[in-house]
């Protein structure tokens, strides 16, 4: 027996703060302070030596004794103490800098001995024992945790950690009692009620392993005798099946000993009068985003944890980027939860890390076997989660497996609408699942007003694979299609008012029971009907998150399902629609999407819905712009501006001005274009932008940024490269990946127009790098265009040719030829600049006849000027045909009125004339052009003409 000791603490006091410095405990008035460790350790070595210099380096010596650290270190601690403590406020002072020597603790400091805390010598043995199992050798991602509960130990006596099962609750309560054992001088008693089945059994348990003999039925008498003055930390493991029979000796014990502290695990909350909750997290992984490198996943918790215990196991993850990938999406599918991670990281070794995540979606990981140490209640996820299923009411268990259902995230008017039944009313729904949240079984998480629940995946697999009817299966996911469709319905008004990814990923998320929906009812025993439907529902919402592949994959398989009752109705044009589009920025020219688009509009027109028949000439609009034909793009735009009288929607408005002025600008009709983008975005301006979104891009967006190369051409380059920049970052606030692509394509074209080589090449590196991570295929193969012409802008023709050629011919084959004109010219100029005169000279020819025949005349001055330059640059130049090359180039240039293109013209002929020795003609020839500009005279253009207005002088 233990020889009885007096246990003290030894306490400093200053102003309102209590330092307990065996605890590692600072009050004010009684609230503990929370401080980082190495900040506390500067107080104590301060504050235990008062109105003491202690010199920097003796005081970095006392805090890191055996690390070398910058003085830095310890200037950061001594701030941030200052401000915990409120040094220097209403004339507070407790620390003082003495310049050249250090720093000392000027407050006046009481030192006591706190006995009525700690109490006097006991006259009760203890036995000394305190059954606490090892800590682990290293934890991951549970320090804060650990911090946490020690802190709110010290300070209210009794916590509980709530967690569901395999989440770390008995890791993370073992570590805070070894941090405390010497703080409690060892009189720690870890008490596991795991292995116990009778409730009853639950005091004489716990009086038994503290050495108390058992004279009666009821030994909480006893205990209370024996804990009433004894300093003691208890900890109760695993009290979710006892729960009431220890809820209620803690509601005994725990007043009547005031020096006793109890730290409980649970998968609920036990209840009682002075217990503090602390809900147990799981791990943290990464979020499903593109670029993910293999550094950062290592910056989470979960992947830290799999990547050790695989290792455990003899596996040598050399971790790359997409083996982080990998580790991420295992991690995201098991929420993060430490066993589950744990049983994961095991099959490694047998499976290899691609094949172990592919057997996440099958069932066989719930018997996955953990550590032969392992308690029986998690060798296993299939243990775990029968341990908590077995301590479920009927009704709730009934609720949970009707809420298997759901795939992430739901509402509880969802849960109401699946759940109620004959056999189970709203009453008794809302009871089961308050229930099932506090026994841990469904995680909650708010989102503004509305609290949002869903069961995790190892939670929800386990329910779905205990035994239902076939009947009983149907009829839930019927049910379950039903309200994805009335929800799809509902989103998508709500979406039309959100212009932000950050608002529109609660919708992101909801997307998994449709994708559900849609996979039984196009299943083997589902409901075509009800398929249909909820693709019809779904495609604005896939168009609207940018989710093309998804929204062809889904509108195919509706159409395929197609009957006599549902072909040539409304869920046809919605899904016809939606496939054209999405084939559309998928796939570029293809002429699927011209049929769906054409039979989507045929639809309307028979129906007599023109909205829609103006949404759908604005798609057919884009579309044959995209395939180069410029002349049948405007007329589809034309029918579109047609078509408003009587259309009220102003965004439908905006988008129909906006086409028109991309149809005009390509024409040429420069002002024109500049009205009618002006009219979009004056209309457009306070309008619900959004909508146009479900047309697979903003029309917003879209007219400023083809206003931007507006206002270039016609010689405000200014003005056109903070309009570039502006839409630029107003899509990607919007993080809308196709109006994104849009934004960053026509950015571009203005810089390199502008000269300035180092914008369009950061835009150009993000657009590559935007749309590769989006499958946006056609947007890839421009982006790589424009690489290709900067590189022969930076004086690498070769390489620049052979990519841009490369490039051509994909967007020849996609049939994507909006950008094919400037891009032949460019490749023409980079074919000269490698000794290709002649194939240069046959491009252009060929790109003019081109542009005679498909419309797209605004670059048709451009062409002629670029054609002067190839005449001048053969080896016996044809001057006068070059002079005629540059004066056509004028004489377009001013009948469009695109000053920018005028500009460039002026140069080369003045260039040509002075050459000719007509000095006073090239100036009479370049100047007055010149002196139009009023903006952008540092651009490269404006560089030019001015130097050599200066040598014509």
């Amino acid at each position: 027996m233990m020889k009885p000791e007096t246990l003290v603490r030894n306490v400093l006091s200053f102003g309102p703060f209590r330092l307990v410095v065996s605890e590692r405990l600072l009050t004010k008035d009684g609230v503990p302070v929370e401080l980082g460790g190495r900040t506390l350790d500067t107080l104590i070595a301060l504050a235990s030596r008062p109105n003491e210099v202690m010199g920097k380096r003796e005081l970095m010596a006392e805090v890191w004794p055996d690390v070398i650290v910058e003085e830095g270190s310890l200037r950061f601690h001594i701030t941030a103490l200052r401000k915990a403590l409120g040094d220097g406020q209403d004339g507070a002072r407790y620390i003082t800098t003495l310049a050249g020597r250090g720093y000392c603790f000027v407050a006046p400091v009481t030192q006591t001995i706190d006995r009525e805390a700690n109490g006097q010598a006991t006259t009760g043995p203890f036995p000394g024992v305190t059954f606490l199992p090892s800590r682990l050798l290293r934890m991951v991602g549970r320090a804060d945790d650990v911090a946490t509960l020690t802190r709110q130990l010290a300070a209210t006596r009794f916590v509980t950690i709530v967690g569901p099962g395999g989440v770390g609750k008995t890791t993370v309560a073992v570590a805070v009692a070894h941090d405390l054992l010497e703080a409690f001088d060892r009189a720690v008693l870890f008490v596991d009620f795991g292995m116990l089945d009778d409730p009853s059994m639950v005091p004489a348990s716990v009086a038994s392993m503290l050495g108390i003999p058992i004279h009666s039925d009821d030994p909480t008498p006893g205990l209370i005798a024996y804990l009433h003055d004894k300093r003691l930390l208890l900890i109760l493991d695993n009290c979710e099946h006892v729960i009431e029979a220890v809820a209620n000796l803690l509601a005994s014990i725990f007043p009547a000993a005031p020096q006793l502290h109890i730290l409980a695990t649970s998968r609920e909350a036990l209840r009682v009068e002075g217990e503090q909750v602390q809900r147990l997290m799981p791990l943290t992984f990464p979020p499903d985003a593109p670029g993910l490198t293999a550094a950062m996943a290592m910056t989470f918790p979960a992947t830290e944890l799999f990547v050790e215990r695989a290792a455990a196991t003899g596996v040598r993850l050399d971790l790359s980027d997409r083996d982080a990938t990998i580790i991420a999406g295992i991690c995201r599918k098991l929420d993060g939860v430490a066993l589950a991670i744990e049983l994961a990281a095991g099959r490694v070794e047998a499976y290899g890390l691609q094949q172990t995540a592919a057997l996440l979606d099958e069932r066989l990981t719930l018997l996955w076997q953990g550590q032969r140490t392992a308690p029986p209640r998690q060798k296993t996820l299939q243990a775990t989660l029968d341990w908590s299923y077995g301590l479920l009411t009927e009704p709730e268990r009934l609720v949970l497996c009707r809420l298997a259902v759901f795939v992430g995230q739901f509402t509880i008017e969802a849960a109401l609408s699946l759940v109620t039944s004959p056999e189970i009313n709203q009453a008794t729904v809302f009871s089961a699942i308050d229930s099932l949240v506090a026994k841990s079984m469904i995680a909650t998480r708010p989102a503004g007003a509305t609290m949002r629940y869903r069961l995790l995946e190892t939670t929800r697999a386990y329910a779905l694979g205990i035994s239902a009817s076939d009947g009983e299966f149907d009829d839930l996911a019927a049910r379950h299609a039903a309200y994805s469709r009335r929800w799809l319905e509902q989103t998508e008004t709500e979406l039309r008012t959100l212009s932000s990814a950050a608002e529109r990923a609660p919708f992101l998320a909801g997307l998994g029971n449709v994708r559900a929906a849609l996979d039984w009812a196009f299943g083997a025993n589902g409901n075509a009907k009800t398929g249909v439907e909820v693709a019809a529902a779904g495609a604005p919402i896939f168009l609207a998150l940018s989710l093309l592949t998804e929204c062809q994959r889904w509108s195919e398989r509706a159409i395929q399902a197609l009957d006599d009752t549902t072909r040539g109705g409304r869920e046809e044009m919605h899904l016809q629609a939606a496939l054209g589009m999405s084939l559309m920025f998928t796939s570029g020219g293809n002429e699927k999407a011209r049929v769906a688009l054409n039979r989507s509009l045929a639809i309307a027109e028979d129906r007599g819905d023109a909205l829609n028949q103006l949404q759908l000439f604005g798609l057919l609009q884009m579309y044959y712009l995209r395939i180069g034909d410029f002349k049948t793009a405007l007329q589809y735009a034309k029918r579109g501006v047609a078509g408003l009288p009587g259309i009220e929607n102003l965004a439908t408005r905006a988008l129909a001005h906006s086409l028109l002025g991309i149809s005009l600008h390509h024409i040429g009709d420069l002002g024109g274009a500049r009205l009618a983008l002006e009219a979009a975005l004056h209309s457009g301006r306070g309008s619900n932008r959004t909508s146009t979104i479900y047309l697979g891009f903003d029309g917003h967006n879209l007219a400023s940024a083809t206003l931007a190369r507006t206002l270039w051409l016609q010689g405000f380059p200014e003005q056109a490269m903070e309009v570039a920049r502006q839409t630029v970052k107003d899509a990607a606030h919007m993080d809308h990946p196709v109006t994104l692509s849009i934004a960053l394509i026509w950015a571009v074209s203005v810089f390199l127009w502008t000269g300035d080589i180092e914008s369009a090449g950061k835009y150009t590196d993000w657009l590559i790098s935007h749309a590769h991570s989006h499958s946006l295929a056609p947007y890839l193969a421009l982006g790589r265009g424009f690489e290709a012409k900067l590189a022969i802008c930076r004086g690498d023709a070769s390489e620049g040719v052979d990519s841009l050629q490369r490039c051509l011919e994909k967007l020849h084959a996609a049939r994507y030829e909006l950008h094919t004109t400037p891009f032949n010219m460019g490749l023409a100029e980079g074919l000269v600049a490698i000794g290709r005169s002649r194939e240069a000279m046959t491009l252009i020819d060929e790109t003019i006849a081109s542009v005679e025949a498909n419309g797209d005349l605004c670059y048709m001055p451009e062409l002629w000027r670029v054609k002067g330059k190839l005449v001048c640059s053969t080896p016996e130049p044809n001057l006068k045909d070059a002079e005629n090359c540059f004066t056509r180039s004028l004489g377009l240039s001013r009948g469009q009125s695109a000053r920018s293109w005028e500009l460039r013209a002026a140069i080369d002929l003045a260039q040509l004339t002075f050459a000719q020795g007509q000095r006073k003609r090239a100036r009479e020839l370049l100047k007055p052009v010149f002196e139009q500009f009023v903006e952008g005279l540092q651009t490269a253009d404006c560089r030019t003409a001015k130097r050599l207005i200066l040598t014509l002088e």
